[in-house]
């Protein structure tokens, strides 16, 4: 921070100056050019003599100037012509070409302007006094003004060449990557990957031995971004025999997982095709290991979702084409690679899923012998992986989508392991859930979870061993055995949607169906045994709803008990026969029980009234002009 603070300060100081005061440029530069001509004396005899018996090294002295310099030449500098670098280089030659003064040159002058005179400037470096004052500053000074501003294109290769004489022979590690660092960037931005490669096996060099780069991390982390910045082919990158041999120079385990992520970044936002390459994925499965494997008890959540995300985005990225068991293989692979990361095993069950499902696109449904047994390895996969997820939802979901890709696949003793799994999940569900670190009630999202399992259970057929509707009425004990919230009323919306879904199942022909699967409609046809069951079922959901609202009565939740009474009479209205005496009297008392202590929503029973009245005059309705005529709307007090 003391490092950083006098440059933003005589940054602004120079900038702020000029705009209010451009009429003191020219005695600045009058005042400059007098302290030009005396600036040579620093290296007489008198000053020589006077810092030996200060016991001061000339080195340490010089750059006490720098920022008085740098403000001088960043003043004069400002909006100024080209011209005037040409006078300050030609001022320096006569001078000597002081390394101080030429540091403060390149540093003052827009980098555009130092770029076109690259050449010129290597030259006086070259033939400059570096006393106090090492040429591998001016080269880095160089260096940073060509990372910003391209030199002719004729001139790239002997600038690279010149200025790299000196950065190799550098002794001292620290000096050399500080230096490295910077030409890195110049040599990616305007040369190929050989050069590339070049560079990278020279920094090996030199920060190996002594273990010199665990001094230098904040360097050689930048040389990879800078490295990989500009190589967004990783097909190429990865072929730069250096890149992998430089990654392991990060050994503490922090910095090298944030290298990996850098790596991951880049990936993710600039490949935008799938790829097989083998070089790619070896090597990036490496990179993914490195970071799967610095998860442990401590880490952080934040911290395991943006390392799921960037693993997830190499996985979604690898695609062998039409191979698709070396597309299992991958990741069968992976599995075994990330298994500490949740969101990584719930990304690699989806694609698995979805592999299953291009499988049968392709196939159109008609299965050979091969492909049957390639997806039911994809739903042997699923099967198996679901059980290490911690997530009771997200487990419970998993289940229900695997059962609805492998009933997609004719895998029908496959999809009734899945669901019956789930069912018997669905007692482990706690109270509460954590969701983004806040406790939530669980009933809710199992609500959610089970109206999708109704519909998926109208196109699951019968088992032929387990008797009519068995997942039905093995969902329905778990669900009535479950311990709802007293002050909820999910469970009656529950029954209410089993309801819906066995007036589904009651049809000829059901709404919707799987290709190539004989759902209930096509297996029974009608009979008279699965209807029985089906009623019974339906009187078993229809007396939980009428109990709970009886309860809703002594419990003085009155208008709890008006709204479902109304919802459960709109359930009969939309999917009950009401030409059945019985039925059609159970509306009528849950219409009356809607408006008995005048809680009901006046507004909503007159618009279900009028529903009533216009369906009625539609063909095999008019028994619905009777139940309106026994529907009366009473008026609030």
């Amino acid at each position: 921070m003391t490092a950083s603070f006098p440059c933003v300060w005589v940054t602004a100081s120079y900038q702020v100056g000029m705009e209010v005061a451009p009429h003191l440029k020219e005695s600045l530069n009058k005042n400059f050019f007098d302290f030009l001509l005396v600036f040579k004396q620093i290296h007489g005899d008198t000053v020589q003599n006077h810092l030996v018996i200060q016991g001061v090294e000339l080195s340490s002295y010089l750059p006490l100037y720098s920022p008085a310099m740098d403000w001088i030449f960043q003043c004069l500098s400002y909006h100024a012509p080209e011209a005037l670098l040409t006078e300050m280089m030609e001022r320096c030659k006569k001078l000597g070409n002081n390394a101080l003064l030429l540091n403060s040159v390149m540093s003052a002058f827009r980098a555009e302007f130092i770029a076109t005179r690259s050449i010129d400037f290597i030259g006086m470096i070259k033939e400059c006094n570096e006393a106090g004052f090492p040429k591998h500053l001016l080269f880095r000074s160089l260096g940073l003004n060509l990372a910003l501003a391209d030199p002719p294109e004729g001139d790239r290769l002997q600038i690279l060449n010149e200025a790299w004489k000196v950065i190799t022979k550098l002794k001292n590690p620290q000096d050399y990557i500080n230096c490295a660092e910077v030409w890195t960037e110049y040599t990616c931005k305007h040369f190929t990957k050989r050069e590339v490669n070049t560079v990278l096996a020279d920094v090996i060099k030199h920060m190996t031995p002594d273990r010199a780069f665990e001094d230098s991390y904040p360097q050689l982390r930048s040389i990879i971004k800078k490295v990989i910045t500009h190589f967004h082919d990783f097909s190429v990158l990865f072929t730069v025999e250096k890149f992998l041999p430089f990654l392991d120079m990060f050994q503490k385990e922090n910095v090298r997982v944030e290298v990996c992520k850098c790596i991951m970044e880049v990936f993710i936002k600039h490949q935008k095709e799938p790829t097989k390459d083998p070089v790619i994925l070896n090597a990036l499965l490496h990179v993914c290991k490195t970071m799967h494997d610095s998860v442990n008890a401590l880490t952080l959540e934040d911290e395991k979702r943006m390392l799921a995300y960037l693993i997830n985005g190499f996985i979604k990225m690898v695609s062998f084409g039409r191979d698709f068991e070396q597309q299992l293989s991958f990741y069968v692979e992976a599995r075994s690679m990330f298994c500490n990361l949740e969101p990584v095993l719930v990304q690699l069950i989806h694609s698995v899923n979805r592999l299953a499902m291009e499988t049968r696109k392709v196939m159109k449904g008609n299965h050979s012998r091969k492909t049957a047994a390639f997806v039911r390895a994809c739903v042997a996969y699923c099967f198996i992986t679901i059980p290490s997820l911690e997530g009771i939802f997200t487990r419970l979901n998993l289940y229900l989508h695997s059962g609805q890709v492998a009933l997609a696949n004719q895998c029908l003793s496959q999809a009734d392991a899945f669901f019956k799994t789930a069912i018997s999940l669905i007692p482990e569900v706690p109270k509460m859930i954590s969701i983004d670190g806040k406790m939530r009630l669980s009933e809710p999202f199992l609500l959610e979870f089970l109206c999708n399992f109704f519909s998926t259970l109208l196109i699951v057929p019968d088992h032929p061993e387990h008797g009519v509707l068995f997942l039905v009425r093995e969902l329905l004990n778990v669900i009535q055995e479950y311990t709802w919230e007293d002050s909820s009323d999910d469970k009656i919306r529950i029954y209410t949607y089993v309801l819906h879904l066995l007036s589904a199942m009651s049809q000829e022909t059901y709404l919707y169906h799987v290709d190539k699967v004989d759902s209930n409609d096509s297996l029974y046809g009608g009979d008279s045994k699965f209807l029985a069951e089906n009623n019974k079922l339906c009187e078993t959901a229809m007396a939980q709803v009428l109990e709970h609202l009886k309860t809703l009565a002594k419990d003085e939740a009155l208008k709890r008990q008006s709204l479902l009474g109304l919802s459960f009479f709109n359930s009969i209205l939309a999917h009950g026969d009401l030409r059945n005496n019985r039925l059609n009297q159970l509306s009528v008392n849950l219409w009356h029980l809607a408006q008995r202590h005048g809680y009901a929503d006046t507004r909503t029973m007159v618009k279900t009234l009028e529903y009533i009245k216009k369906q009625s005059k539609q063909p095999d309705m008019g028994h619905l002009t009777d139940l309106a005529l026994r529907l009366p709307l009473q008026t609030r007090t």
